[in-house]
């Protein structure tokens, strides 16, 4: 009995910690034109976002944190590339990501592929190594600056 309390309380947790505030993308060559018009990177998250560990807890701790958000807004366009297990994808969603991730080579999740506004790979990040949004932001600035 209290192994399912504890799973309904991580669900809910989880549900409420998406990506409520920040509009993520599923569309890349929809967010490759907005990032060009804004000057932005593109910031690909390739997640298996209802099964992989490694991918929740990068969600929860950087992704939906309030300070990634109110960064990614004026900094970055986001493009979730989801691989889930539970949920349902309409079909043309799933061979889109398929595409993308035989384009990108992606082999574990999760992967974060960070482009210029030009399209251009940059930085490439595979795995969580348990740093919070303040470092991640750092990295984001790091590249930010170096492709202007």
């Amino acid at each position: 009995m209290n192994r399912i309390i504890l799973a309904v309380i991580a669900a809910i947790s989880f549900c409420q910690a998406g990506f409520a505030d920040t509009n993520w993308l599923t569309d890349l060559p929809k967010a490759r034109t907005q990032a060009k018009a804004e000057n932005k990177l593109v910031l690909m998250d390739f997640t298996g976002s209802d099964w992989c560990a490694g991918c929740i807890m990068f969600n929860n701790q950087v992704l939906a944190s309030k300070e990634f958000q109110a960064y990614a807004a004026s900094n970055v366009v986001v493009v979730e590339v989801d691989f889930p297990e539970k949920k349902e994808q309409p079909a043309d969603l799933k061979k889109a990501n398929n595409a993308l991730m035989e384009k990108f080579n992606i082999e574990a999740y999760p992967t974060l592929v960070i482009l210029d506004s030009g399209g251009k790979e940059i930085a490439r990040q595979t795995g969580y190594d348990g740093n919070g949004p303040k470092e991640f932001i750092a990295a984001l600035e790091k590249f930010k600056s170096k492709n202007k």
